[in-house]
């Protein structure tokens, strides 16, 4: 199994839990963003710089991910294509995506997009915090522990 991180949104809290859980279990990671960031250097991490572009680093993970792989982001539409890769992902705030979620994600997300396109103000989800960060660790021990 290798682990990607979409790159571009990664939440800086959240760089030494995965960097420690990258190097105790020695998992062949890549960093995938339109800018340098860092989460530690590591022999176990690859960092790959795409093209400044919406899509991008989602399209570079795409490509590269296989079955069985982890993919870390909060990106709904990469999430989907992700899973129909058969591979798995996990969010910013420890929310694990499945094939029997993943549609219900999405249009939940679709549907927001269209009433803000309407003109609707709403509001975004709430400011990352501790608990979201322990949540996201929690889920990433016991997924690395199951499938490793």
């Amino acid at each position: 199994m290798k682990l990607y991180v979409d790159g571009d949104a990664f939440v800086n809290l959240l760089k030494p839990i995965l960097f420690r859980a990258i190097e105790r279990l020695k998992i062949r990671t890549f960093v995938v963003s339109n800018k340098r960031i860092s989460i530690g250097d590591s022999e176990f991490i690859t960092y790959i710089i795409v093209e400044a572009g919406a899509d991008e680093a989602d399209n570079k993970i795409v490509e590269m991910v296989q079955k069985g792989d982890l993919v870390i982001t909060a990106d709904i539409p990469l999430t989907d294509r992700v899973i129909t890769k058969e591979a798995h992902a996990i969010d910013h705030r420890g929310g694990l995506f499945s094939v029997d979620n993943i549609k219900h994600y999405l249009a939940m997300r679709n549907l927001m997009e269209k009433v803000r396109e309407s003109g609707e103000i709403t509001k975004g989800p709430p400011p990352f915090n501790q608990k979201d960060a322990h949540t996201f660790a929690g889920q990433l021990n016991a997924f690395l522990t199951k499938h490793l």
